[in-house]
């Protein structure tokens, strides 16, 4: 608090750059697991849905708006956080937790995320155009 005061006053010959440094290093990899985290559970999601059809519920599509929403508003806080999104180690965390939630065989799922990061965060995009049918 005392360097933010410092700032605000413009007394910088005063502030703790390194202090100041290694707190926006902190917030910023804060920043970046959290969107790791938000973008796992919303991959294993888009898979259940994709490949569990019969099985979607109003949980899943639940789950899968409330993932986006904080996604979209983290990346239109901080839109340098694009440059550090991990699809690749994303996808890997979320098809663990699908494979394990679904019961199916790791050769079902394709190798790599089948979703552009656009169809990932698009509200209107469920896998397959399968908005249509029937949720439990």
């Amino acid at each position: 608090m005392a360097n933010a005061d410092l700032l605000r006053q413009q007394r910088l010959t005063e502030i703790d750059v390194d202090n100041i440094a290694e707190e926006l290093e902190s917030m910023a990899k804060r920043d970046r697991r959290e969107l790791l985290s938000r973008l796992k559970i919303l991959l294993m999601h888009l898979l259940k849905w994709h490949f569990q059809a019969d099985k979607c519920t109003k949980s899943w599509k639940s789950t899968i708006n409330e993932q986006r929403e904080p996604i979209n508003l983290l990346l239109s806080d901080s839109p340098s956080l694009k440059n550090y999104i991990r699809l690749n180690d994303a996808y890997r965390l979320g098809l663990k937790v699908a494979i394990d939630e679904t019961g199916l065989a790791k050769s079902i799922f394709p190798a790599s995320c089948p979703y552009s990061l656009v169809q990932i965060l698009n509200e209107n995009f469920y896998p397959d155009n399968l908005t249509n049918k029937k949720i439990n």
